[in-house]
């Protein structure tokens, strides 16, 4: 049975699921169905995506982590791409979550078959009316969770989560503005990225002051994102270890203050899979084991 372990954001990732465009994307006429409905800036290009997506799974790679292609279906659509947001880990294992987004609601059965064949414990499932999305979970540590209810995850989603994991677990939960249109995301990880056990990447003009001071009461200082940077997702950073980090190319100015706190950065180019679709490193993986 493979064990999920490290419950953080910036352990040194062992073992990381994602979904390559091959699986996602599929062809150019799966794309150009897709992509407005699912309000894509643009209609990604295919070739482009699979080199971009390479070359991050050959820095997940030289990090050390073994990196688990999750496959495609036919239910799928181009959102797919974003591996992390359909399953949540959890000390008893994987949670299945009940996607915010309907066009979504077939990736958890999928990513959790495929990961359960290959030893992965399934805990749980967040059921309807509950929804919930993993780009709303940071763990802090084993015993520590901060959980956006928003747009994507709602109160319910929120409730039964608590149920599965148990008294044992500190949930914090935090309040999200909605996005200008309902079909759109904003997670919590679109507001904060953690760098280490003491240091993350936040968004303050968003974020909830009472979310600021735990954080803050939990010993970890805040890096801010430039205003400029913001919507170009700025804030979404993957810890590939602690202060060693990925991050979208041409943001300049986080990425000096990254460096400036004592962070180790990559970059990788995101323009089809990152950029049109809006969603970062984070977004794009599904971290499992972290020591």
């Amino acid at each position: 049975m493979a064990t999920i372990s490290g419950l953080n954001e910036f352990g040194r990732i062992k073992a990381v699921a994602v979904r390559t465009p091959a699986e996602a994307y599929v062809s150019e006429d799966k794309i150009g169905t897709e992509w407005q409905a699912l309000r894509f800036y643009e209609a990604p290009v295919l070739e482009a995506a699979h080199q971009e997506h390479k070359a991050l799974i050959t820095i997940l790679s030289d990090a050390g982590a073994e990196v688990i292609e999750l496959g495609g279906d036919d239910a799928l659509t181009l959102d797919s791409i974003y591996a992390r947001d359909a399953l949540l880990v959890s000390p008893k294992g994987l949670i299945m979550c009940n996607m915010g987004r309907a066009s979504r609601g077939a990736e958890p059965a999928r990513n959790a078959a495929l990961l359960k064949a290959l030893g992965f414990k399934i805990a749980g499932e967040v059921k309807a009316p509950g929804t919930i999305e993993g780009g709303d979970l940071i763990w802090l540590d084993d015993n520590t969770l901060a959980v956006g209810e928003g747009p994507r995850t709602n109160a319910e989603g929120i409730r039964q989560l608590k149920e599965i994991l148990g008294e044992a677990i500190e949930v914090h939960v935090v309040p999200l503005p909605a996005p200008s249109h309902p079909e759109d995301v904003f997670h919590l990880m679109s507001m904060i990225s953690p760098l280490d056990a003491d240091l993350a990447l936040v968004y303050p003009p968003l974020m909830p002051e009472d979310f600021a001071r735990w954080l803050k009461q939990h010993g970890i200082e805040l890096i801010d994102v430039p205003e400029e940077e913001f919507i170009p997702m700025g804030c979404n950073v993957l810890a590939l270890g602690p202060r060693n980090v990925v991050m979208l190319d041409q943001l300049p100015k986080t990425k000096a203050r990254l460096e400036a706190a004592g962070c180790v950065v990559q970059t990788y180019r995101g323009d089809e899979i990152s950029r049109k679709g809006e969603g970062g490193p984070t977004c794009l993986t599904r971290p499992l084991v972290r020591e």
